[in-house]
C-alpha cells in the first residue's frame, strides 16, 4: 500500500524558512516522479513543485520560483520542500504526491497518491 506522510509544517514569521518532508513507503520511490501541491480552505489543489524520478529535473509554479526548492533522497525514500522567504499567502496545507511515471508533471489531477498534508502558517 502506498503511503505518503508529510511533516515539518508549523508557524513561521514572514521571511522565514521551513523544510517539509514526505516519507514514502509501499512503492519503489526512486522509480517515480513526485510533487508538492497546496490547498487553502475552500479552494482546490494548487500545484507547487515537481521532481523527476531521477531527481535531475525539477519544475516550479511561478509563485514559488526562487523561493522554494524540491529535492529527494532515494536512500531515505523521502521527498523534501525547502521553503524560504515565506509570505503570509503561503499559509495553507501542503501535500506531497506520487506521479505514476518518471517525468515531472504540473497537473495535480495526474497524480494518483496523496498524503494527508501538513499545515504551514506564516504570521508575525
Amino acid at each position: 500500500e502506498v503511503q505518503l506522510v508529510e511533516s515539518g509544517g508549523g508557524l513561521v514569521q514572514p521571511g522565514g524558512s521551513l523544510r517539509l518532508s514526505c516519507a514514502a513507503s509501499g512503492f519503489a520511490f526512486s522509480n517515480y516522479a513526485m510533487g508538492w501541491a497546496r490547498q487553502a480552505p475552500g479552494n482546490g489543489l494548487e500545484w507547487v513543485a515537481g521532481i523527476s524520478a531521477s531527481g535531475m529535473t525539477t519544475s516550479y509554479a511561478n509563485f514559488v520560483k526562487g523561493r522554494f526548492a524540491i529535492s529527494r533522497d532515494s536512500a531515505k525514500d523521502t521527498l523534501y520542500l525547502q521553503m524560504n522567504s515565506l509570505k503570509p499567502e503561503d499559509s495553507v496545507v501542503y501535500c506531497c504526491a506520487k506521479y505514476p511515471g518518471e517525468i515531472v508533471v504540473m497537473v495535480t489531477t495526474d497524480y494518483v497518491n496523496w498524503g494527508q498534508g501538513t499545515q504551514v502558517t506564516v504570521s508575525s
